[in-house]
């Protein structure tokens, strides 16, 4: 019997798959190309990811001189090299940071660190003086105002079930400085966040966007300072970011998004009859709209004020207490500069305009999802009753990694009291028993991408 051998088929390389060499003989039919042998197929029916020469130039990994001190950067080849020499030690897996077991000279470059501040989103970049070092965006839960109502909840149907005490309400204060607790976390998290950077980057200089707007600006057009003194585009900018914020990016005529429409500038009551420029008496309007509105003879009631630039303005003054030598940028300045840069907009380059980066090297955006790190936990009260939900911490949180026979995981949940582990699967309710599980990497309150 004639025996039989494996030769490799290979695929045209104008397919959507891995690219690879093209033998036009071997695709012409599907029956043998060589008589004896057996054409198999080497790559997977799906599209494999394709590392550029930029990407593996975006990577940085992050150093620590022997004292524990931020030093620049080095190239994942080069913390190889040192690694197998064992002249590093690992400290640090997101983002992955080695530490010097030797002295060196500790050279270092100016690095200026570029804050996007937001509600939902954080976005940050360090920049040196040709490179992009690290950026990404923060996702914010927001849930603290859902996990302060559940809490009052359950605390109030605990009490209703105890012996009588006395109120409490009497000897409730606020200390100096209090804020609510949806704010406080927020602002927090933008600390946590700023004092990570400098821990692992030799960060000299802090810019952060407090807002979208200039509000003084707006209530006074005529004051006076050198970050003012831009032109009347500057000001235009600054008064229609002010506009899009407060209607959420939406005209105030037909109530439809802008999507790259142009947008003009409405007043409610005319100029010509004594209106003036102030927010309430400006509205927002689509380039159609606004000529349908003139023609037609329509007027507009004045909108609301625009609250949360209340917010804004409290985190502003406290990140000028809390980080020294702080400097403040807007957003109508960062608008102005992404566009005459021609960047698309996101969180990252945002800050990456407001760390004043131009034509440096940009590195890979990092996604990082801020977690809450150990939920409440129920006593049992004087009765004995126990509450329907979990009464133990969990011995893993979402977002934390695990190993199953050498395979890494990521959790989405425990269950079963802590018997069974959830993970992300592309099938339906995946899980493991927890007794299988390997060993556990747990992220902490900022789970980075992997």
């Amino acid at each position: 019997m004639q025996k039989i051998t494996e030769k490799l088929k290979n695929t045209p390389r104008d397919t959507s798959l891995v690219p690879c060499s093209v033998s036009p003989s071997l695709n012409k039919e599907e029956t043998l190309s060589v008589m004896g042998k057996v054409l198999s197929v080497i790559n997977p029916e799906v599209n494999q990811p394709v590392r550029t020469l930029r990407d593996l130039k975006s990577i940085k990994v992050y150093v620590l001189n022997i004292k524990g001190l931020p030093l620049m950067p080095c190239t994942p080849t080069k913390a190889r090299k040192l690694l197998n020499a064992g002249k590093v030690k690992v400290v640090k897996r997101f983002p992955f940071t080695i530490q010097l077991n030797f002295e060196c000279e500790n050279q270092i470059q100016k690095i200026t660190l570029g804050i996007d501040s937001g509600f939902d989103n954080i976005g940050f970049s360090a920049v040196s003086e040709t490179k992009e070092l690290i950026a990404g965006t923060v996702k914010l839960d927001g849930r603290t105002s859902e996990r302060l109502t559940e809490k009052r909840m359950y605390r109030k149907g605990r009490r209703n079930k105890l012996w009588y005490r006395k109120p409490r309400f009497l000897n409730r204060t606020k200390p100096a400085g209090w804020l609510p607790p949806s704010v406080q976390r927020r602002y927090d998290t933008h600390l946590n966040l700023i004092g990570r950077l400098k821990r692992i980057l030799p960060i000299q200089e802090t810019i952060i966007e407090t807002a979208n707007f200039d509000i003084q600006k707006i209530m006074n057009p005529d004051i006076a300072g050198v970050e003012y003194q831009q032109g009347n585009l500057y000001e235009y900018q600054n008064i229609r970011s002010y506009l899009m914020a407060r209607e959420h990016g939406k005209c105030q005529l037909c109530g439809k998004d802008f999507k790259g429409q142009p947008s003009h500038i409405h007043h409610c009551q005319q100029k010509s009859q004594a209106g003036s420029n102030r927010p309430a008496n400006l509205a927002i309007l689509h380039k159609a709209c606004h000529d349908k509105l003139h023609k037609r003879g329509l007027k507009l009631s004045k909108p609301k004020s625009y609250q949360p630039n209340i917010f804004m303005s409290i985190i502003h003054k406290r990140f000028y207490q809390d980080i020294p030598g702080l400097k403040v940028a807007y957003g109508y300045e960062t608008f102005i500069k992404r566009h005459e840069l021609g960047l698309e907009k996101t969180h990252s380059t945002d800050a990456f305009v407001i760390a004043k980066g131009s034509v440096h090297d940009r590195a890979k955006d990092i996604e990082v999802k801020q977690i809450h790190r150990n939920n409440r936990v129920l006593q049992v009260n004087r009765k004995g009753f126990k509450p329907s939900i979990k009464r133990a911490k969990s011995k893993v949180n979402p977002e934390d990694l695990f190993w199953v026979e050498g395979k890494q995981y990521s959790c989405t949940r425990m269950f079963g009291y802590g018997k069974y582990i959830g993970y992300r699967s592309t099938k339906k309710n995946a899980y493991f028993k927890f007794s299988i599980v390997e060993k556990i990497f747990r992220q902490g309150s900022f789970a980075w991408a992997v």
